[in-house]
């Protein structure tokens, strides 16, 4: 069956339009690339997702705008601290599994030495991960420098896959089969229409909220995928296509975090909940935006999040595991009940 998006259901979140794809890349200047690793027979379920700002991928030392927010800091998030104090991000942003965290990293450090020109004699590869290892038991590190070259080499503006694709692979959220979401919303900021992205990388505990209602696998049926002791984690991207300052993207990435709660998470205790915000345009003078437009755009992270991770759930596929789990993708017909 073909898996089909919330508003094709009829369901639009909020009140704020969608970009033409509804995804990270209506935000001018992104670019997004995966690549997924199965093997069904060893129970390998993971790859790697590449968030690329266009403006950091030519042999320039360039940087854009980035702020910082940690919901719940039990994760691995490569890079933190330095756009925390910076707040800046000067290179693309990878996702994938827990112990694929440090080879990917040092891959992404590789594919940017073999691009710039200069010598590089220092730069922040920001890499955040999920915990996929309830559904991926088999190799732990799977994802090879080859699989970040090719997220990273095929990146674009095109549509973005979603579900069990690149990071999301092996991620299940609020009891179901999870993985990659995204969306977007189209808001009115400096007098001029700009794009707000999100791309969601959603492996959390807790109850799915949706539509007025708490959907479990339990009450439809199915057995309930991910940890019994509601571990998991939650990476929220956001970009936009104005220039504004870190401290104001730090609260637009806690915005990120904040939304997860409108669909069920559970924020537990091992949960590693990160949210990560920049402007698509570099600025050496970026704008402070008015409480007023701030607002709008805390409207519009908080759509977008609810409906990326609604997205994820019905665009993922059942999957089957060798040692017998299952994570069971959310049936459409639940929507209609």
């Amino acid at each position: 069956m073909q898996r089909r998006r919330l508003r094709d259901l009829g369901h639009p979140v909020g009140h704020l339009d969608p970009g033409p794809l509804n995804a990270i890349t209506d935000v001018a200047g992104v670019l997004v690339g995966q690549t997924t690793v199965v093997d069904e027979g060893r129970g390998v379920y993971s790859g790697v997702t590449a968030v690329v700002p266009a403006a950091l991928t030519d042999d320039r030392a360039r940087t854009v705008p980035a702020g910082l927010h940690v919901g719940n800091g039990y994760g691995k998030f490569v890079g933190a601290t330095q756009i925390m104090e910076l707040g800046e991000l000067e290179t693309p942003v990878l996702l994938t599994s827990t112990l694929s965290t440090f080879g990917v990293a040092d891959s992404l450090l590789s594919w940017l030495i073999d691009r710039r020109r200069e010598p590089v004699v220092s730069v922040n590869p920001v890499v955040g991960e999920v915990n996929n290892g309830w559904l991926s038991t088999g190799d732990p590190r799977p994802v090879t420098t080859g699989h970040v070259y090719a997220a990273l080499d095929r990146a674009s503006g095109g549509p973005v896959a979603m579900g069990n694709v690149g990071g999301g692979t092996g991620a299940c959220a609020l009891g179901f089969k999870a993985g990659i979401g995204t969306a977007s919303r189209r808001v009115s900021l400096c007098g001029r229409e700009t794009t707000v992205g999100v791309l969601v990388q959603a492996n959390m505990g807790g109850d799915l909220r949706l539509l007025g209602r708490t959907i479990t696998p339990e009450s439809l049926g199915l057995r309930r995928a991910g940890p019994s002791g509601e571990r998991g984690s939650c990476v929220v991207v956001v970009a936009l296509d104005i220039a504004c300052g870190a401290l104001q993207l730090s609260r637009i990435a806690a915005r990120g975090v904040f939304a997860l709660g409108r669909v069920g998470a559970s924020y537990s205790h091992g949960s590693g909940d990160y949210g990560l915000a920049f402007s698509a345009e570099p600025s050496d003078a970026p704008r402070t935006l008015p409480p007023a437009e701030l607002d709008t755009v805390f409207a519009a992270v908080l759509e977008s999040v609810e409906e990326a991770v609604v997205d994820a759930l019905l665009a993922a596929r059942t999957v089957h595991a060798p040692n017998g789990r299952v994570a069971a993708a959310l049936p459409h017909e639940a929507l209609h009940a």
